[in-house]
């Protein structure tokens, strides 16, 4: 049962996520694509830039915000999906950079969201 509540915390952050990206101006291209090697939470254009979009949501802060939680090992597996992402879309843009979005639930009213442009 745990792991459909840590599901629906997820998803639920990963909707919050993406509206806090269209409200910021982002063109979401995709979301939740997966490969064999893992997934990429959300891929969304900004002008000229592809961002690759890393959505951490925690129901508390007790061990840390929810960015912190995106260490290098999963920075690096991000790049490499990204890499894999760009090989098999037609997507082109003169940067491509990394965002990390936390997401804390409060209790009412709207979710905290901590957005790290280029994280890494």
């Amino acid at each position: 049962m745990a792991g459909r509540a840590q599901d629906a915390v997820a998803a639920y952050g990963e909707r919050v996520a993406t509206r806090h990206l269209v409200t910021e101006g982002m063109q979401i291209l995709d979301r939740n694509w997966r490969c064999r090697h893992g997934e990429i939470d959300i891929v969304a254009r900004e002008a000229d830039s592809l961002v690759f979009c890393e959505v951490k949501t925690r129901r508390g802060a007790r061990y840390g915000t929810p960015a912190a939680a995106v260490v290098a090992a999963k920075a690096r597996r991000l790049r490499r999906l990204a890499a894999q992402w760009l090989a098999a879309n037609h997507e082109h843009a003169r940067e491509v950079r990394f965002d990390v979005i936390g997401v804390l639930p409060r209790r009412s009213g709207a979710a905290a969201i901590e957005h790290v442009r280029g994280a890494f």
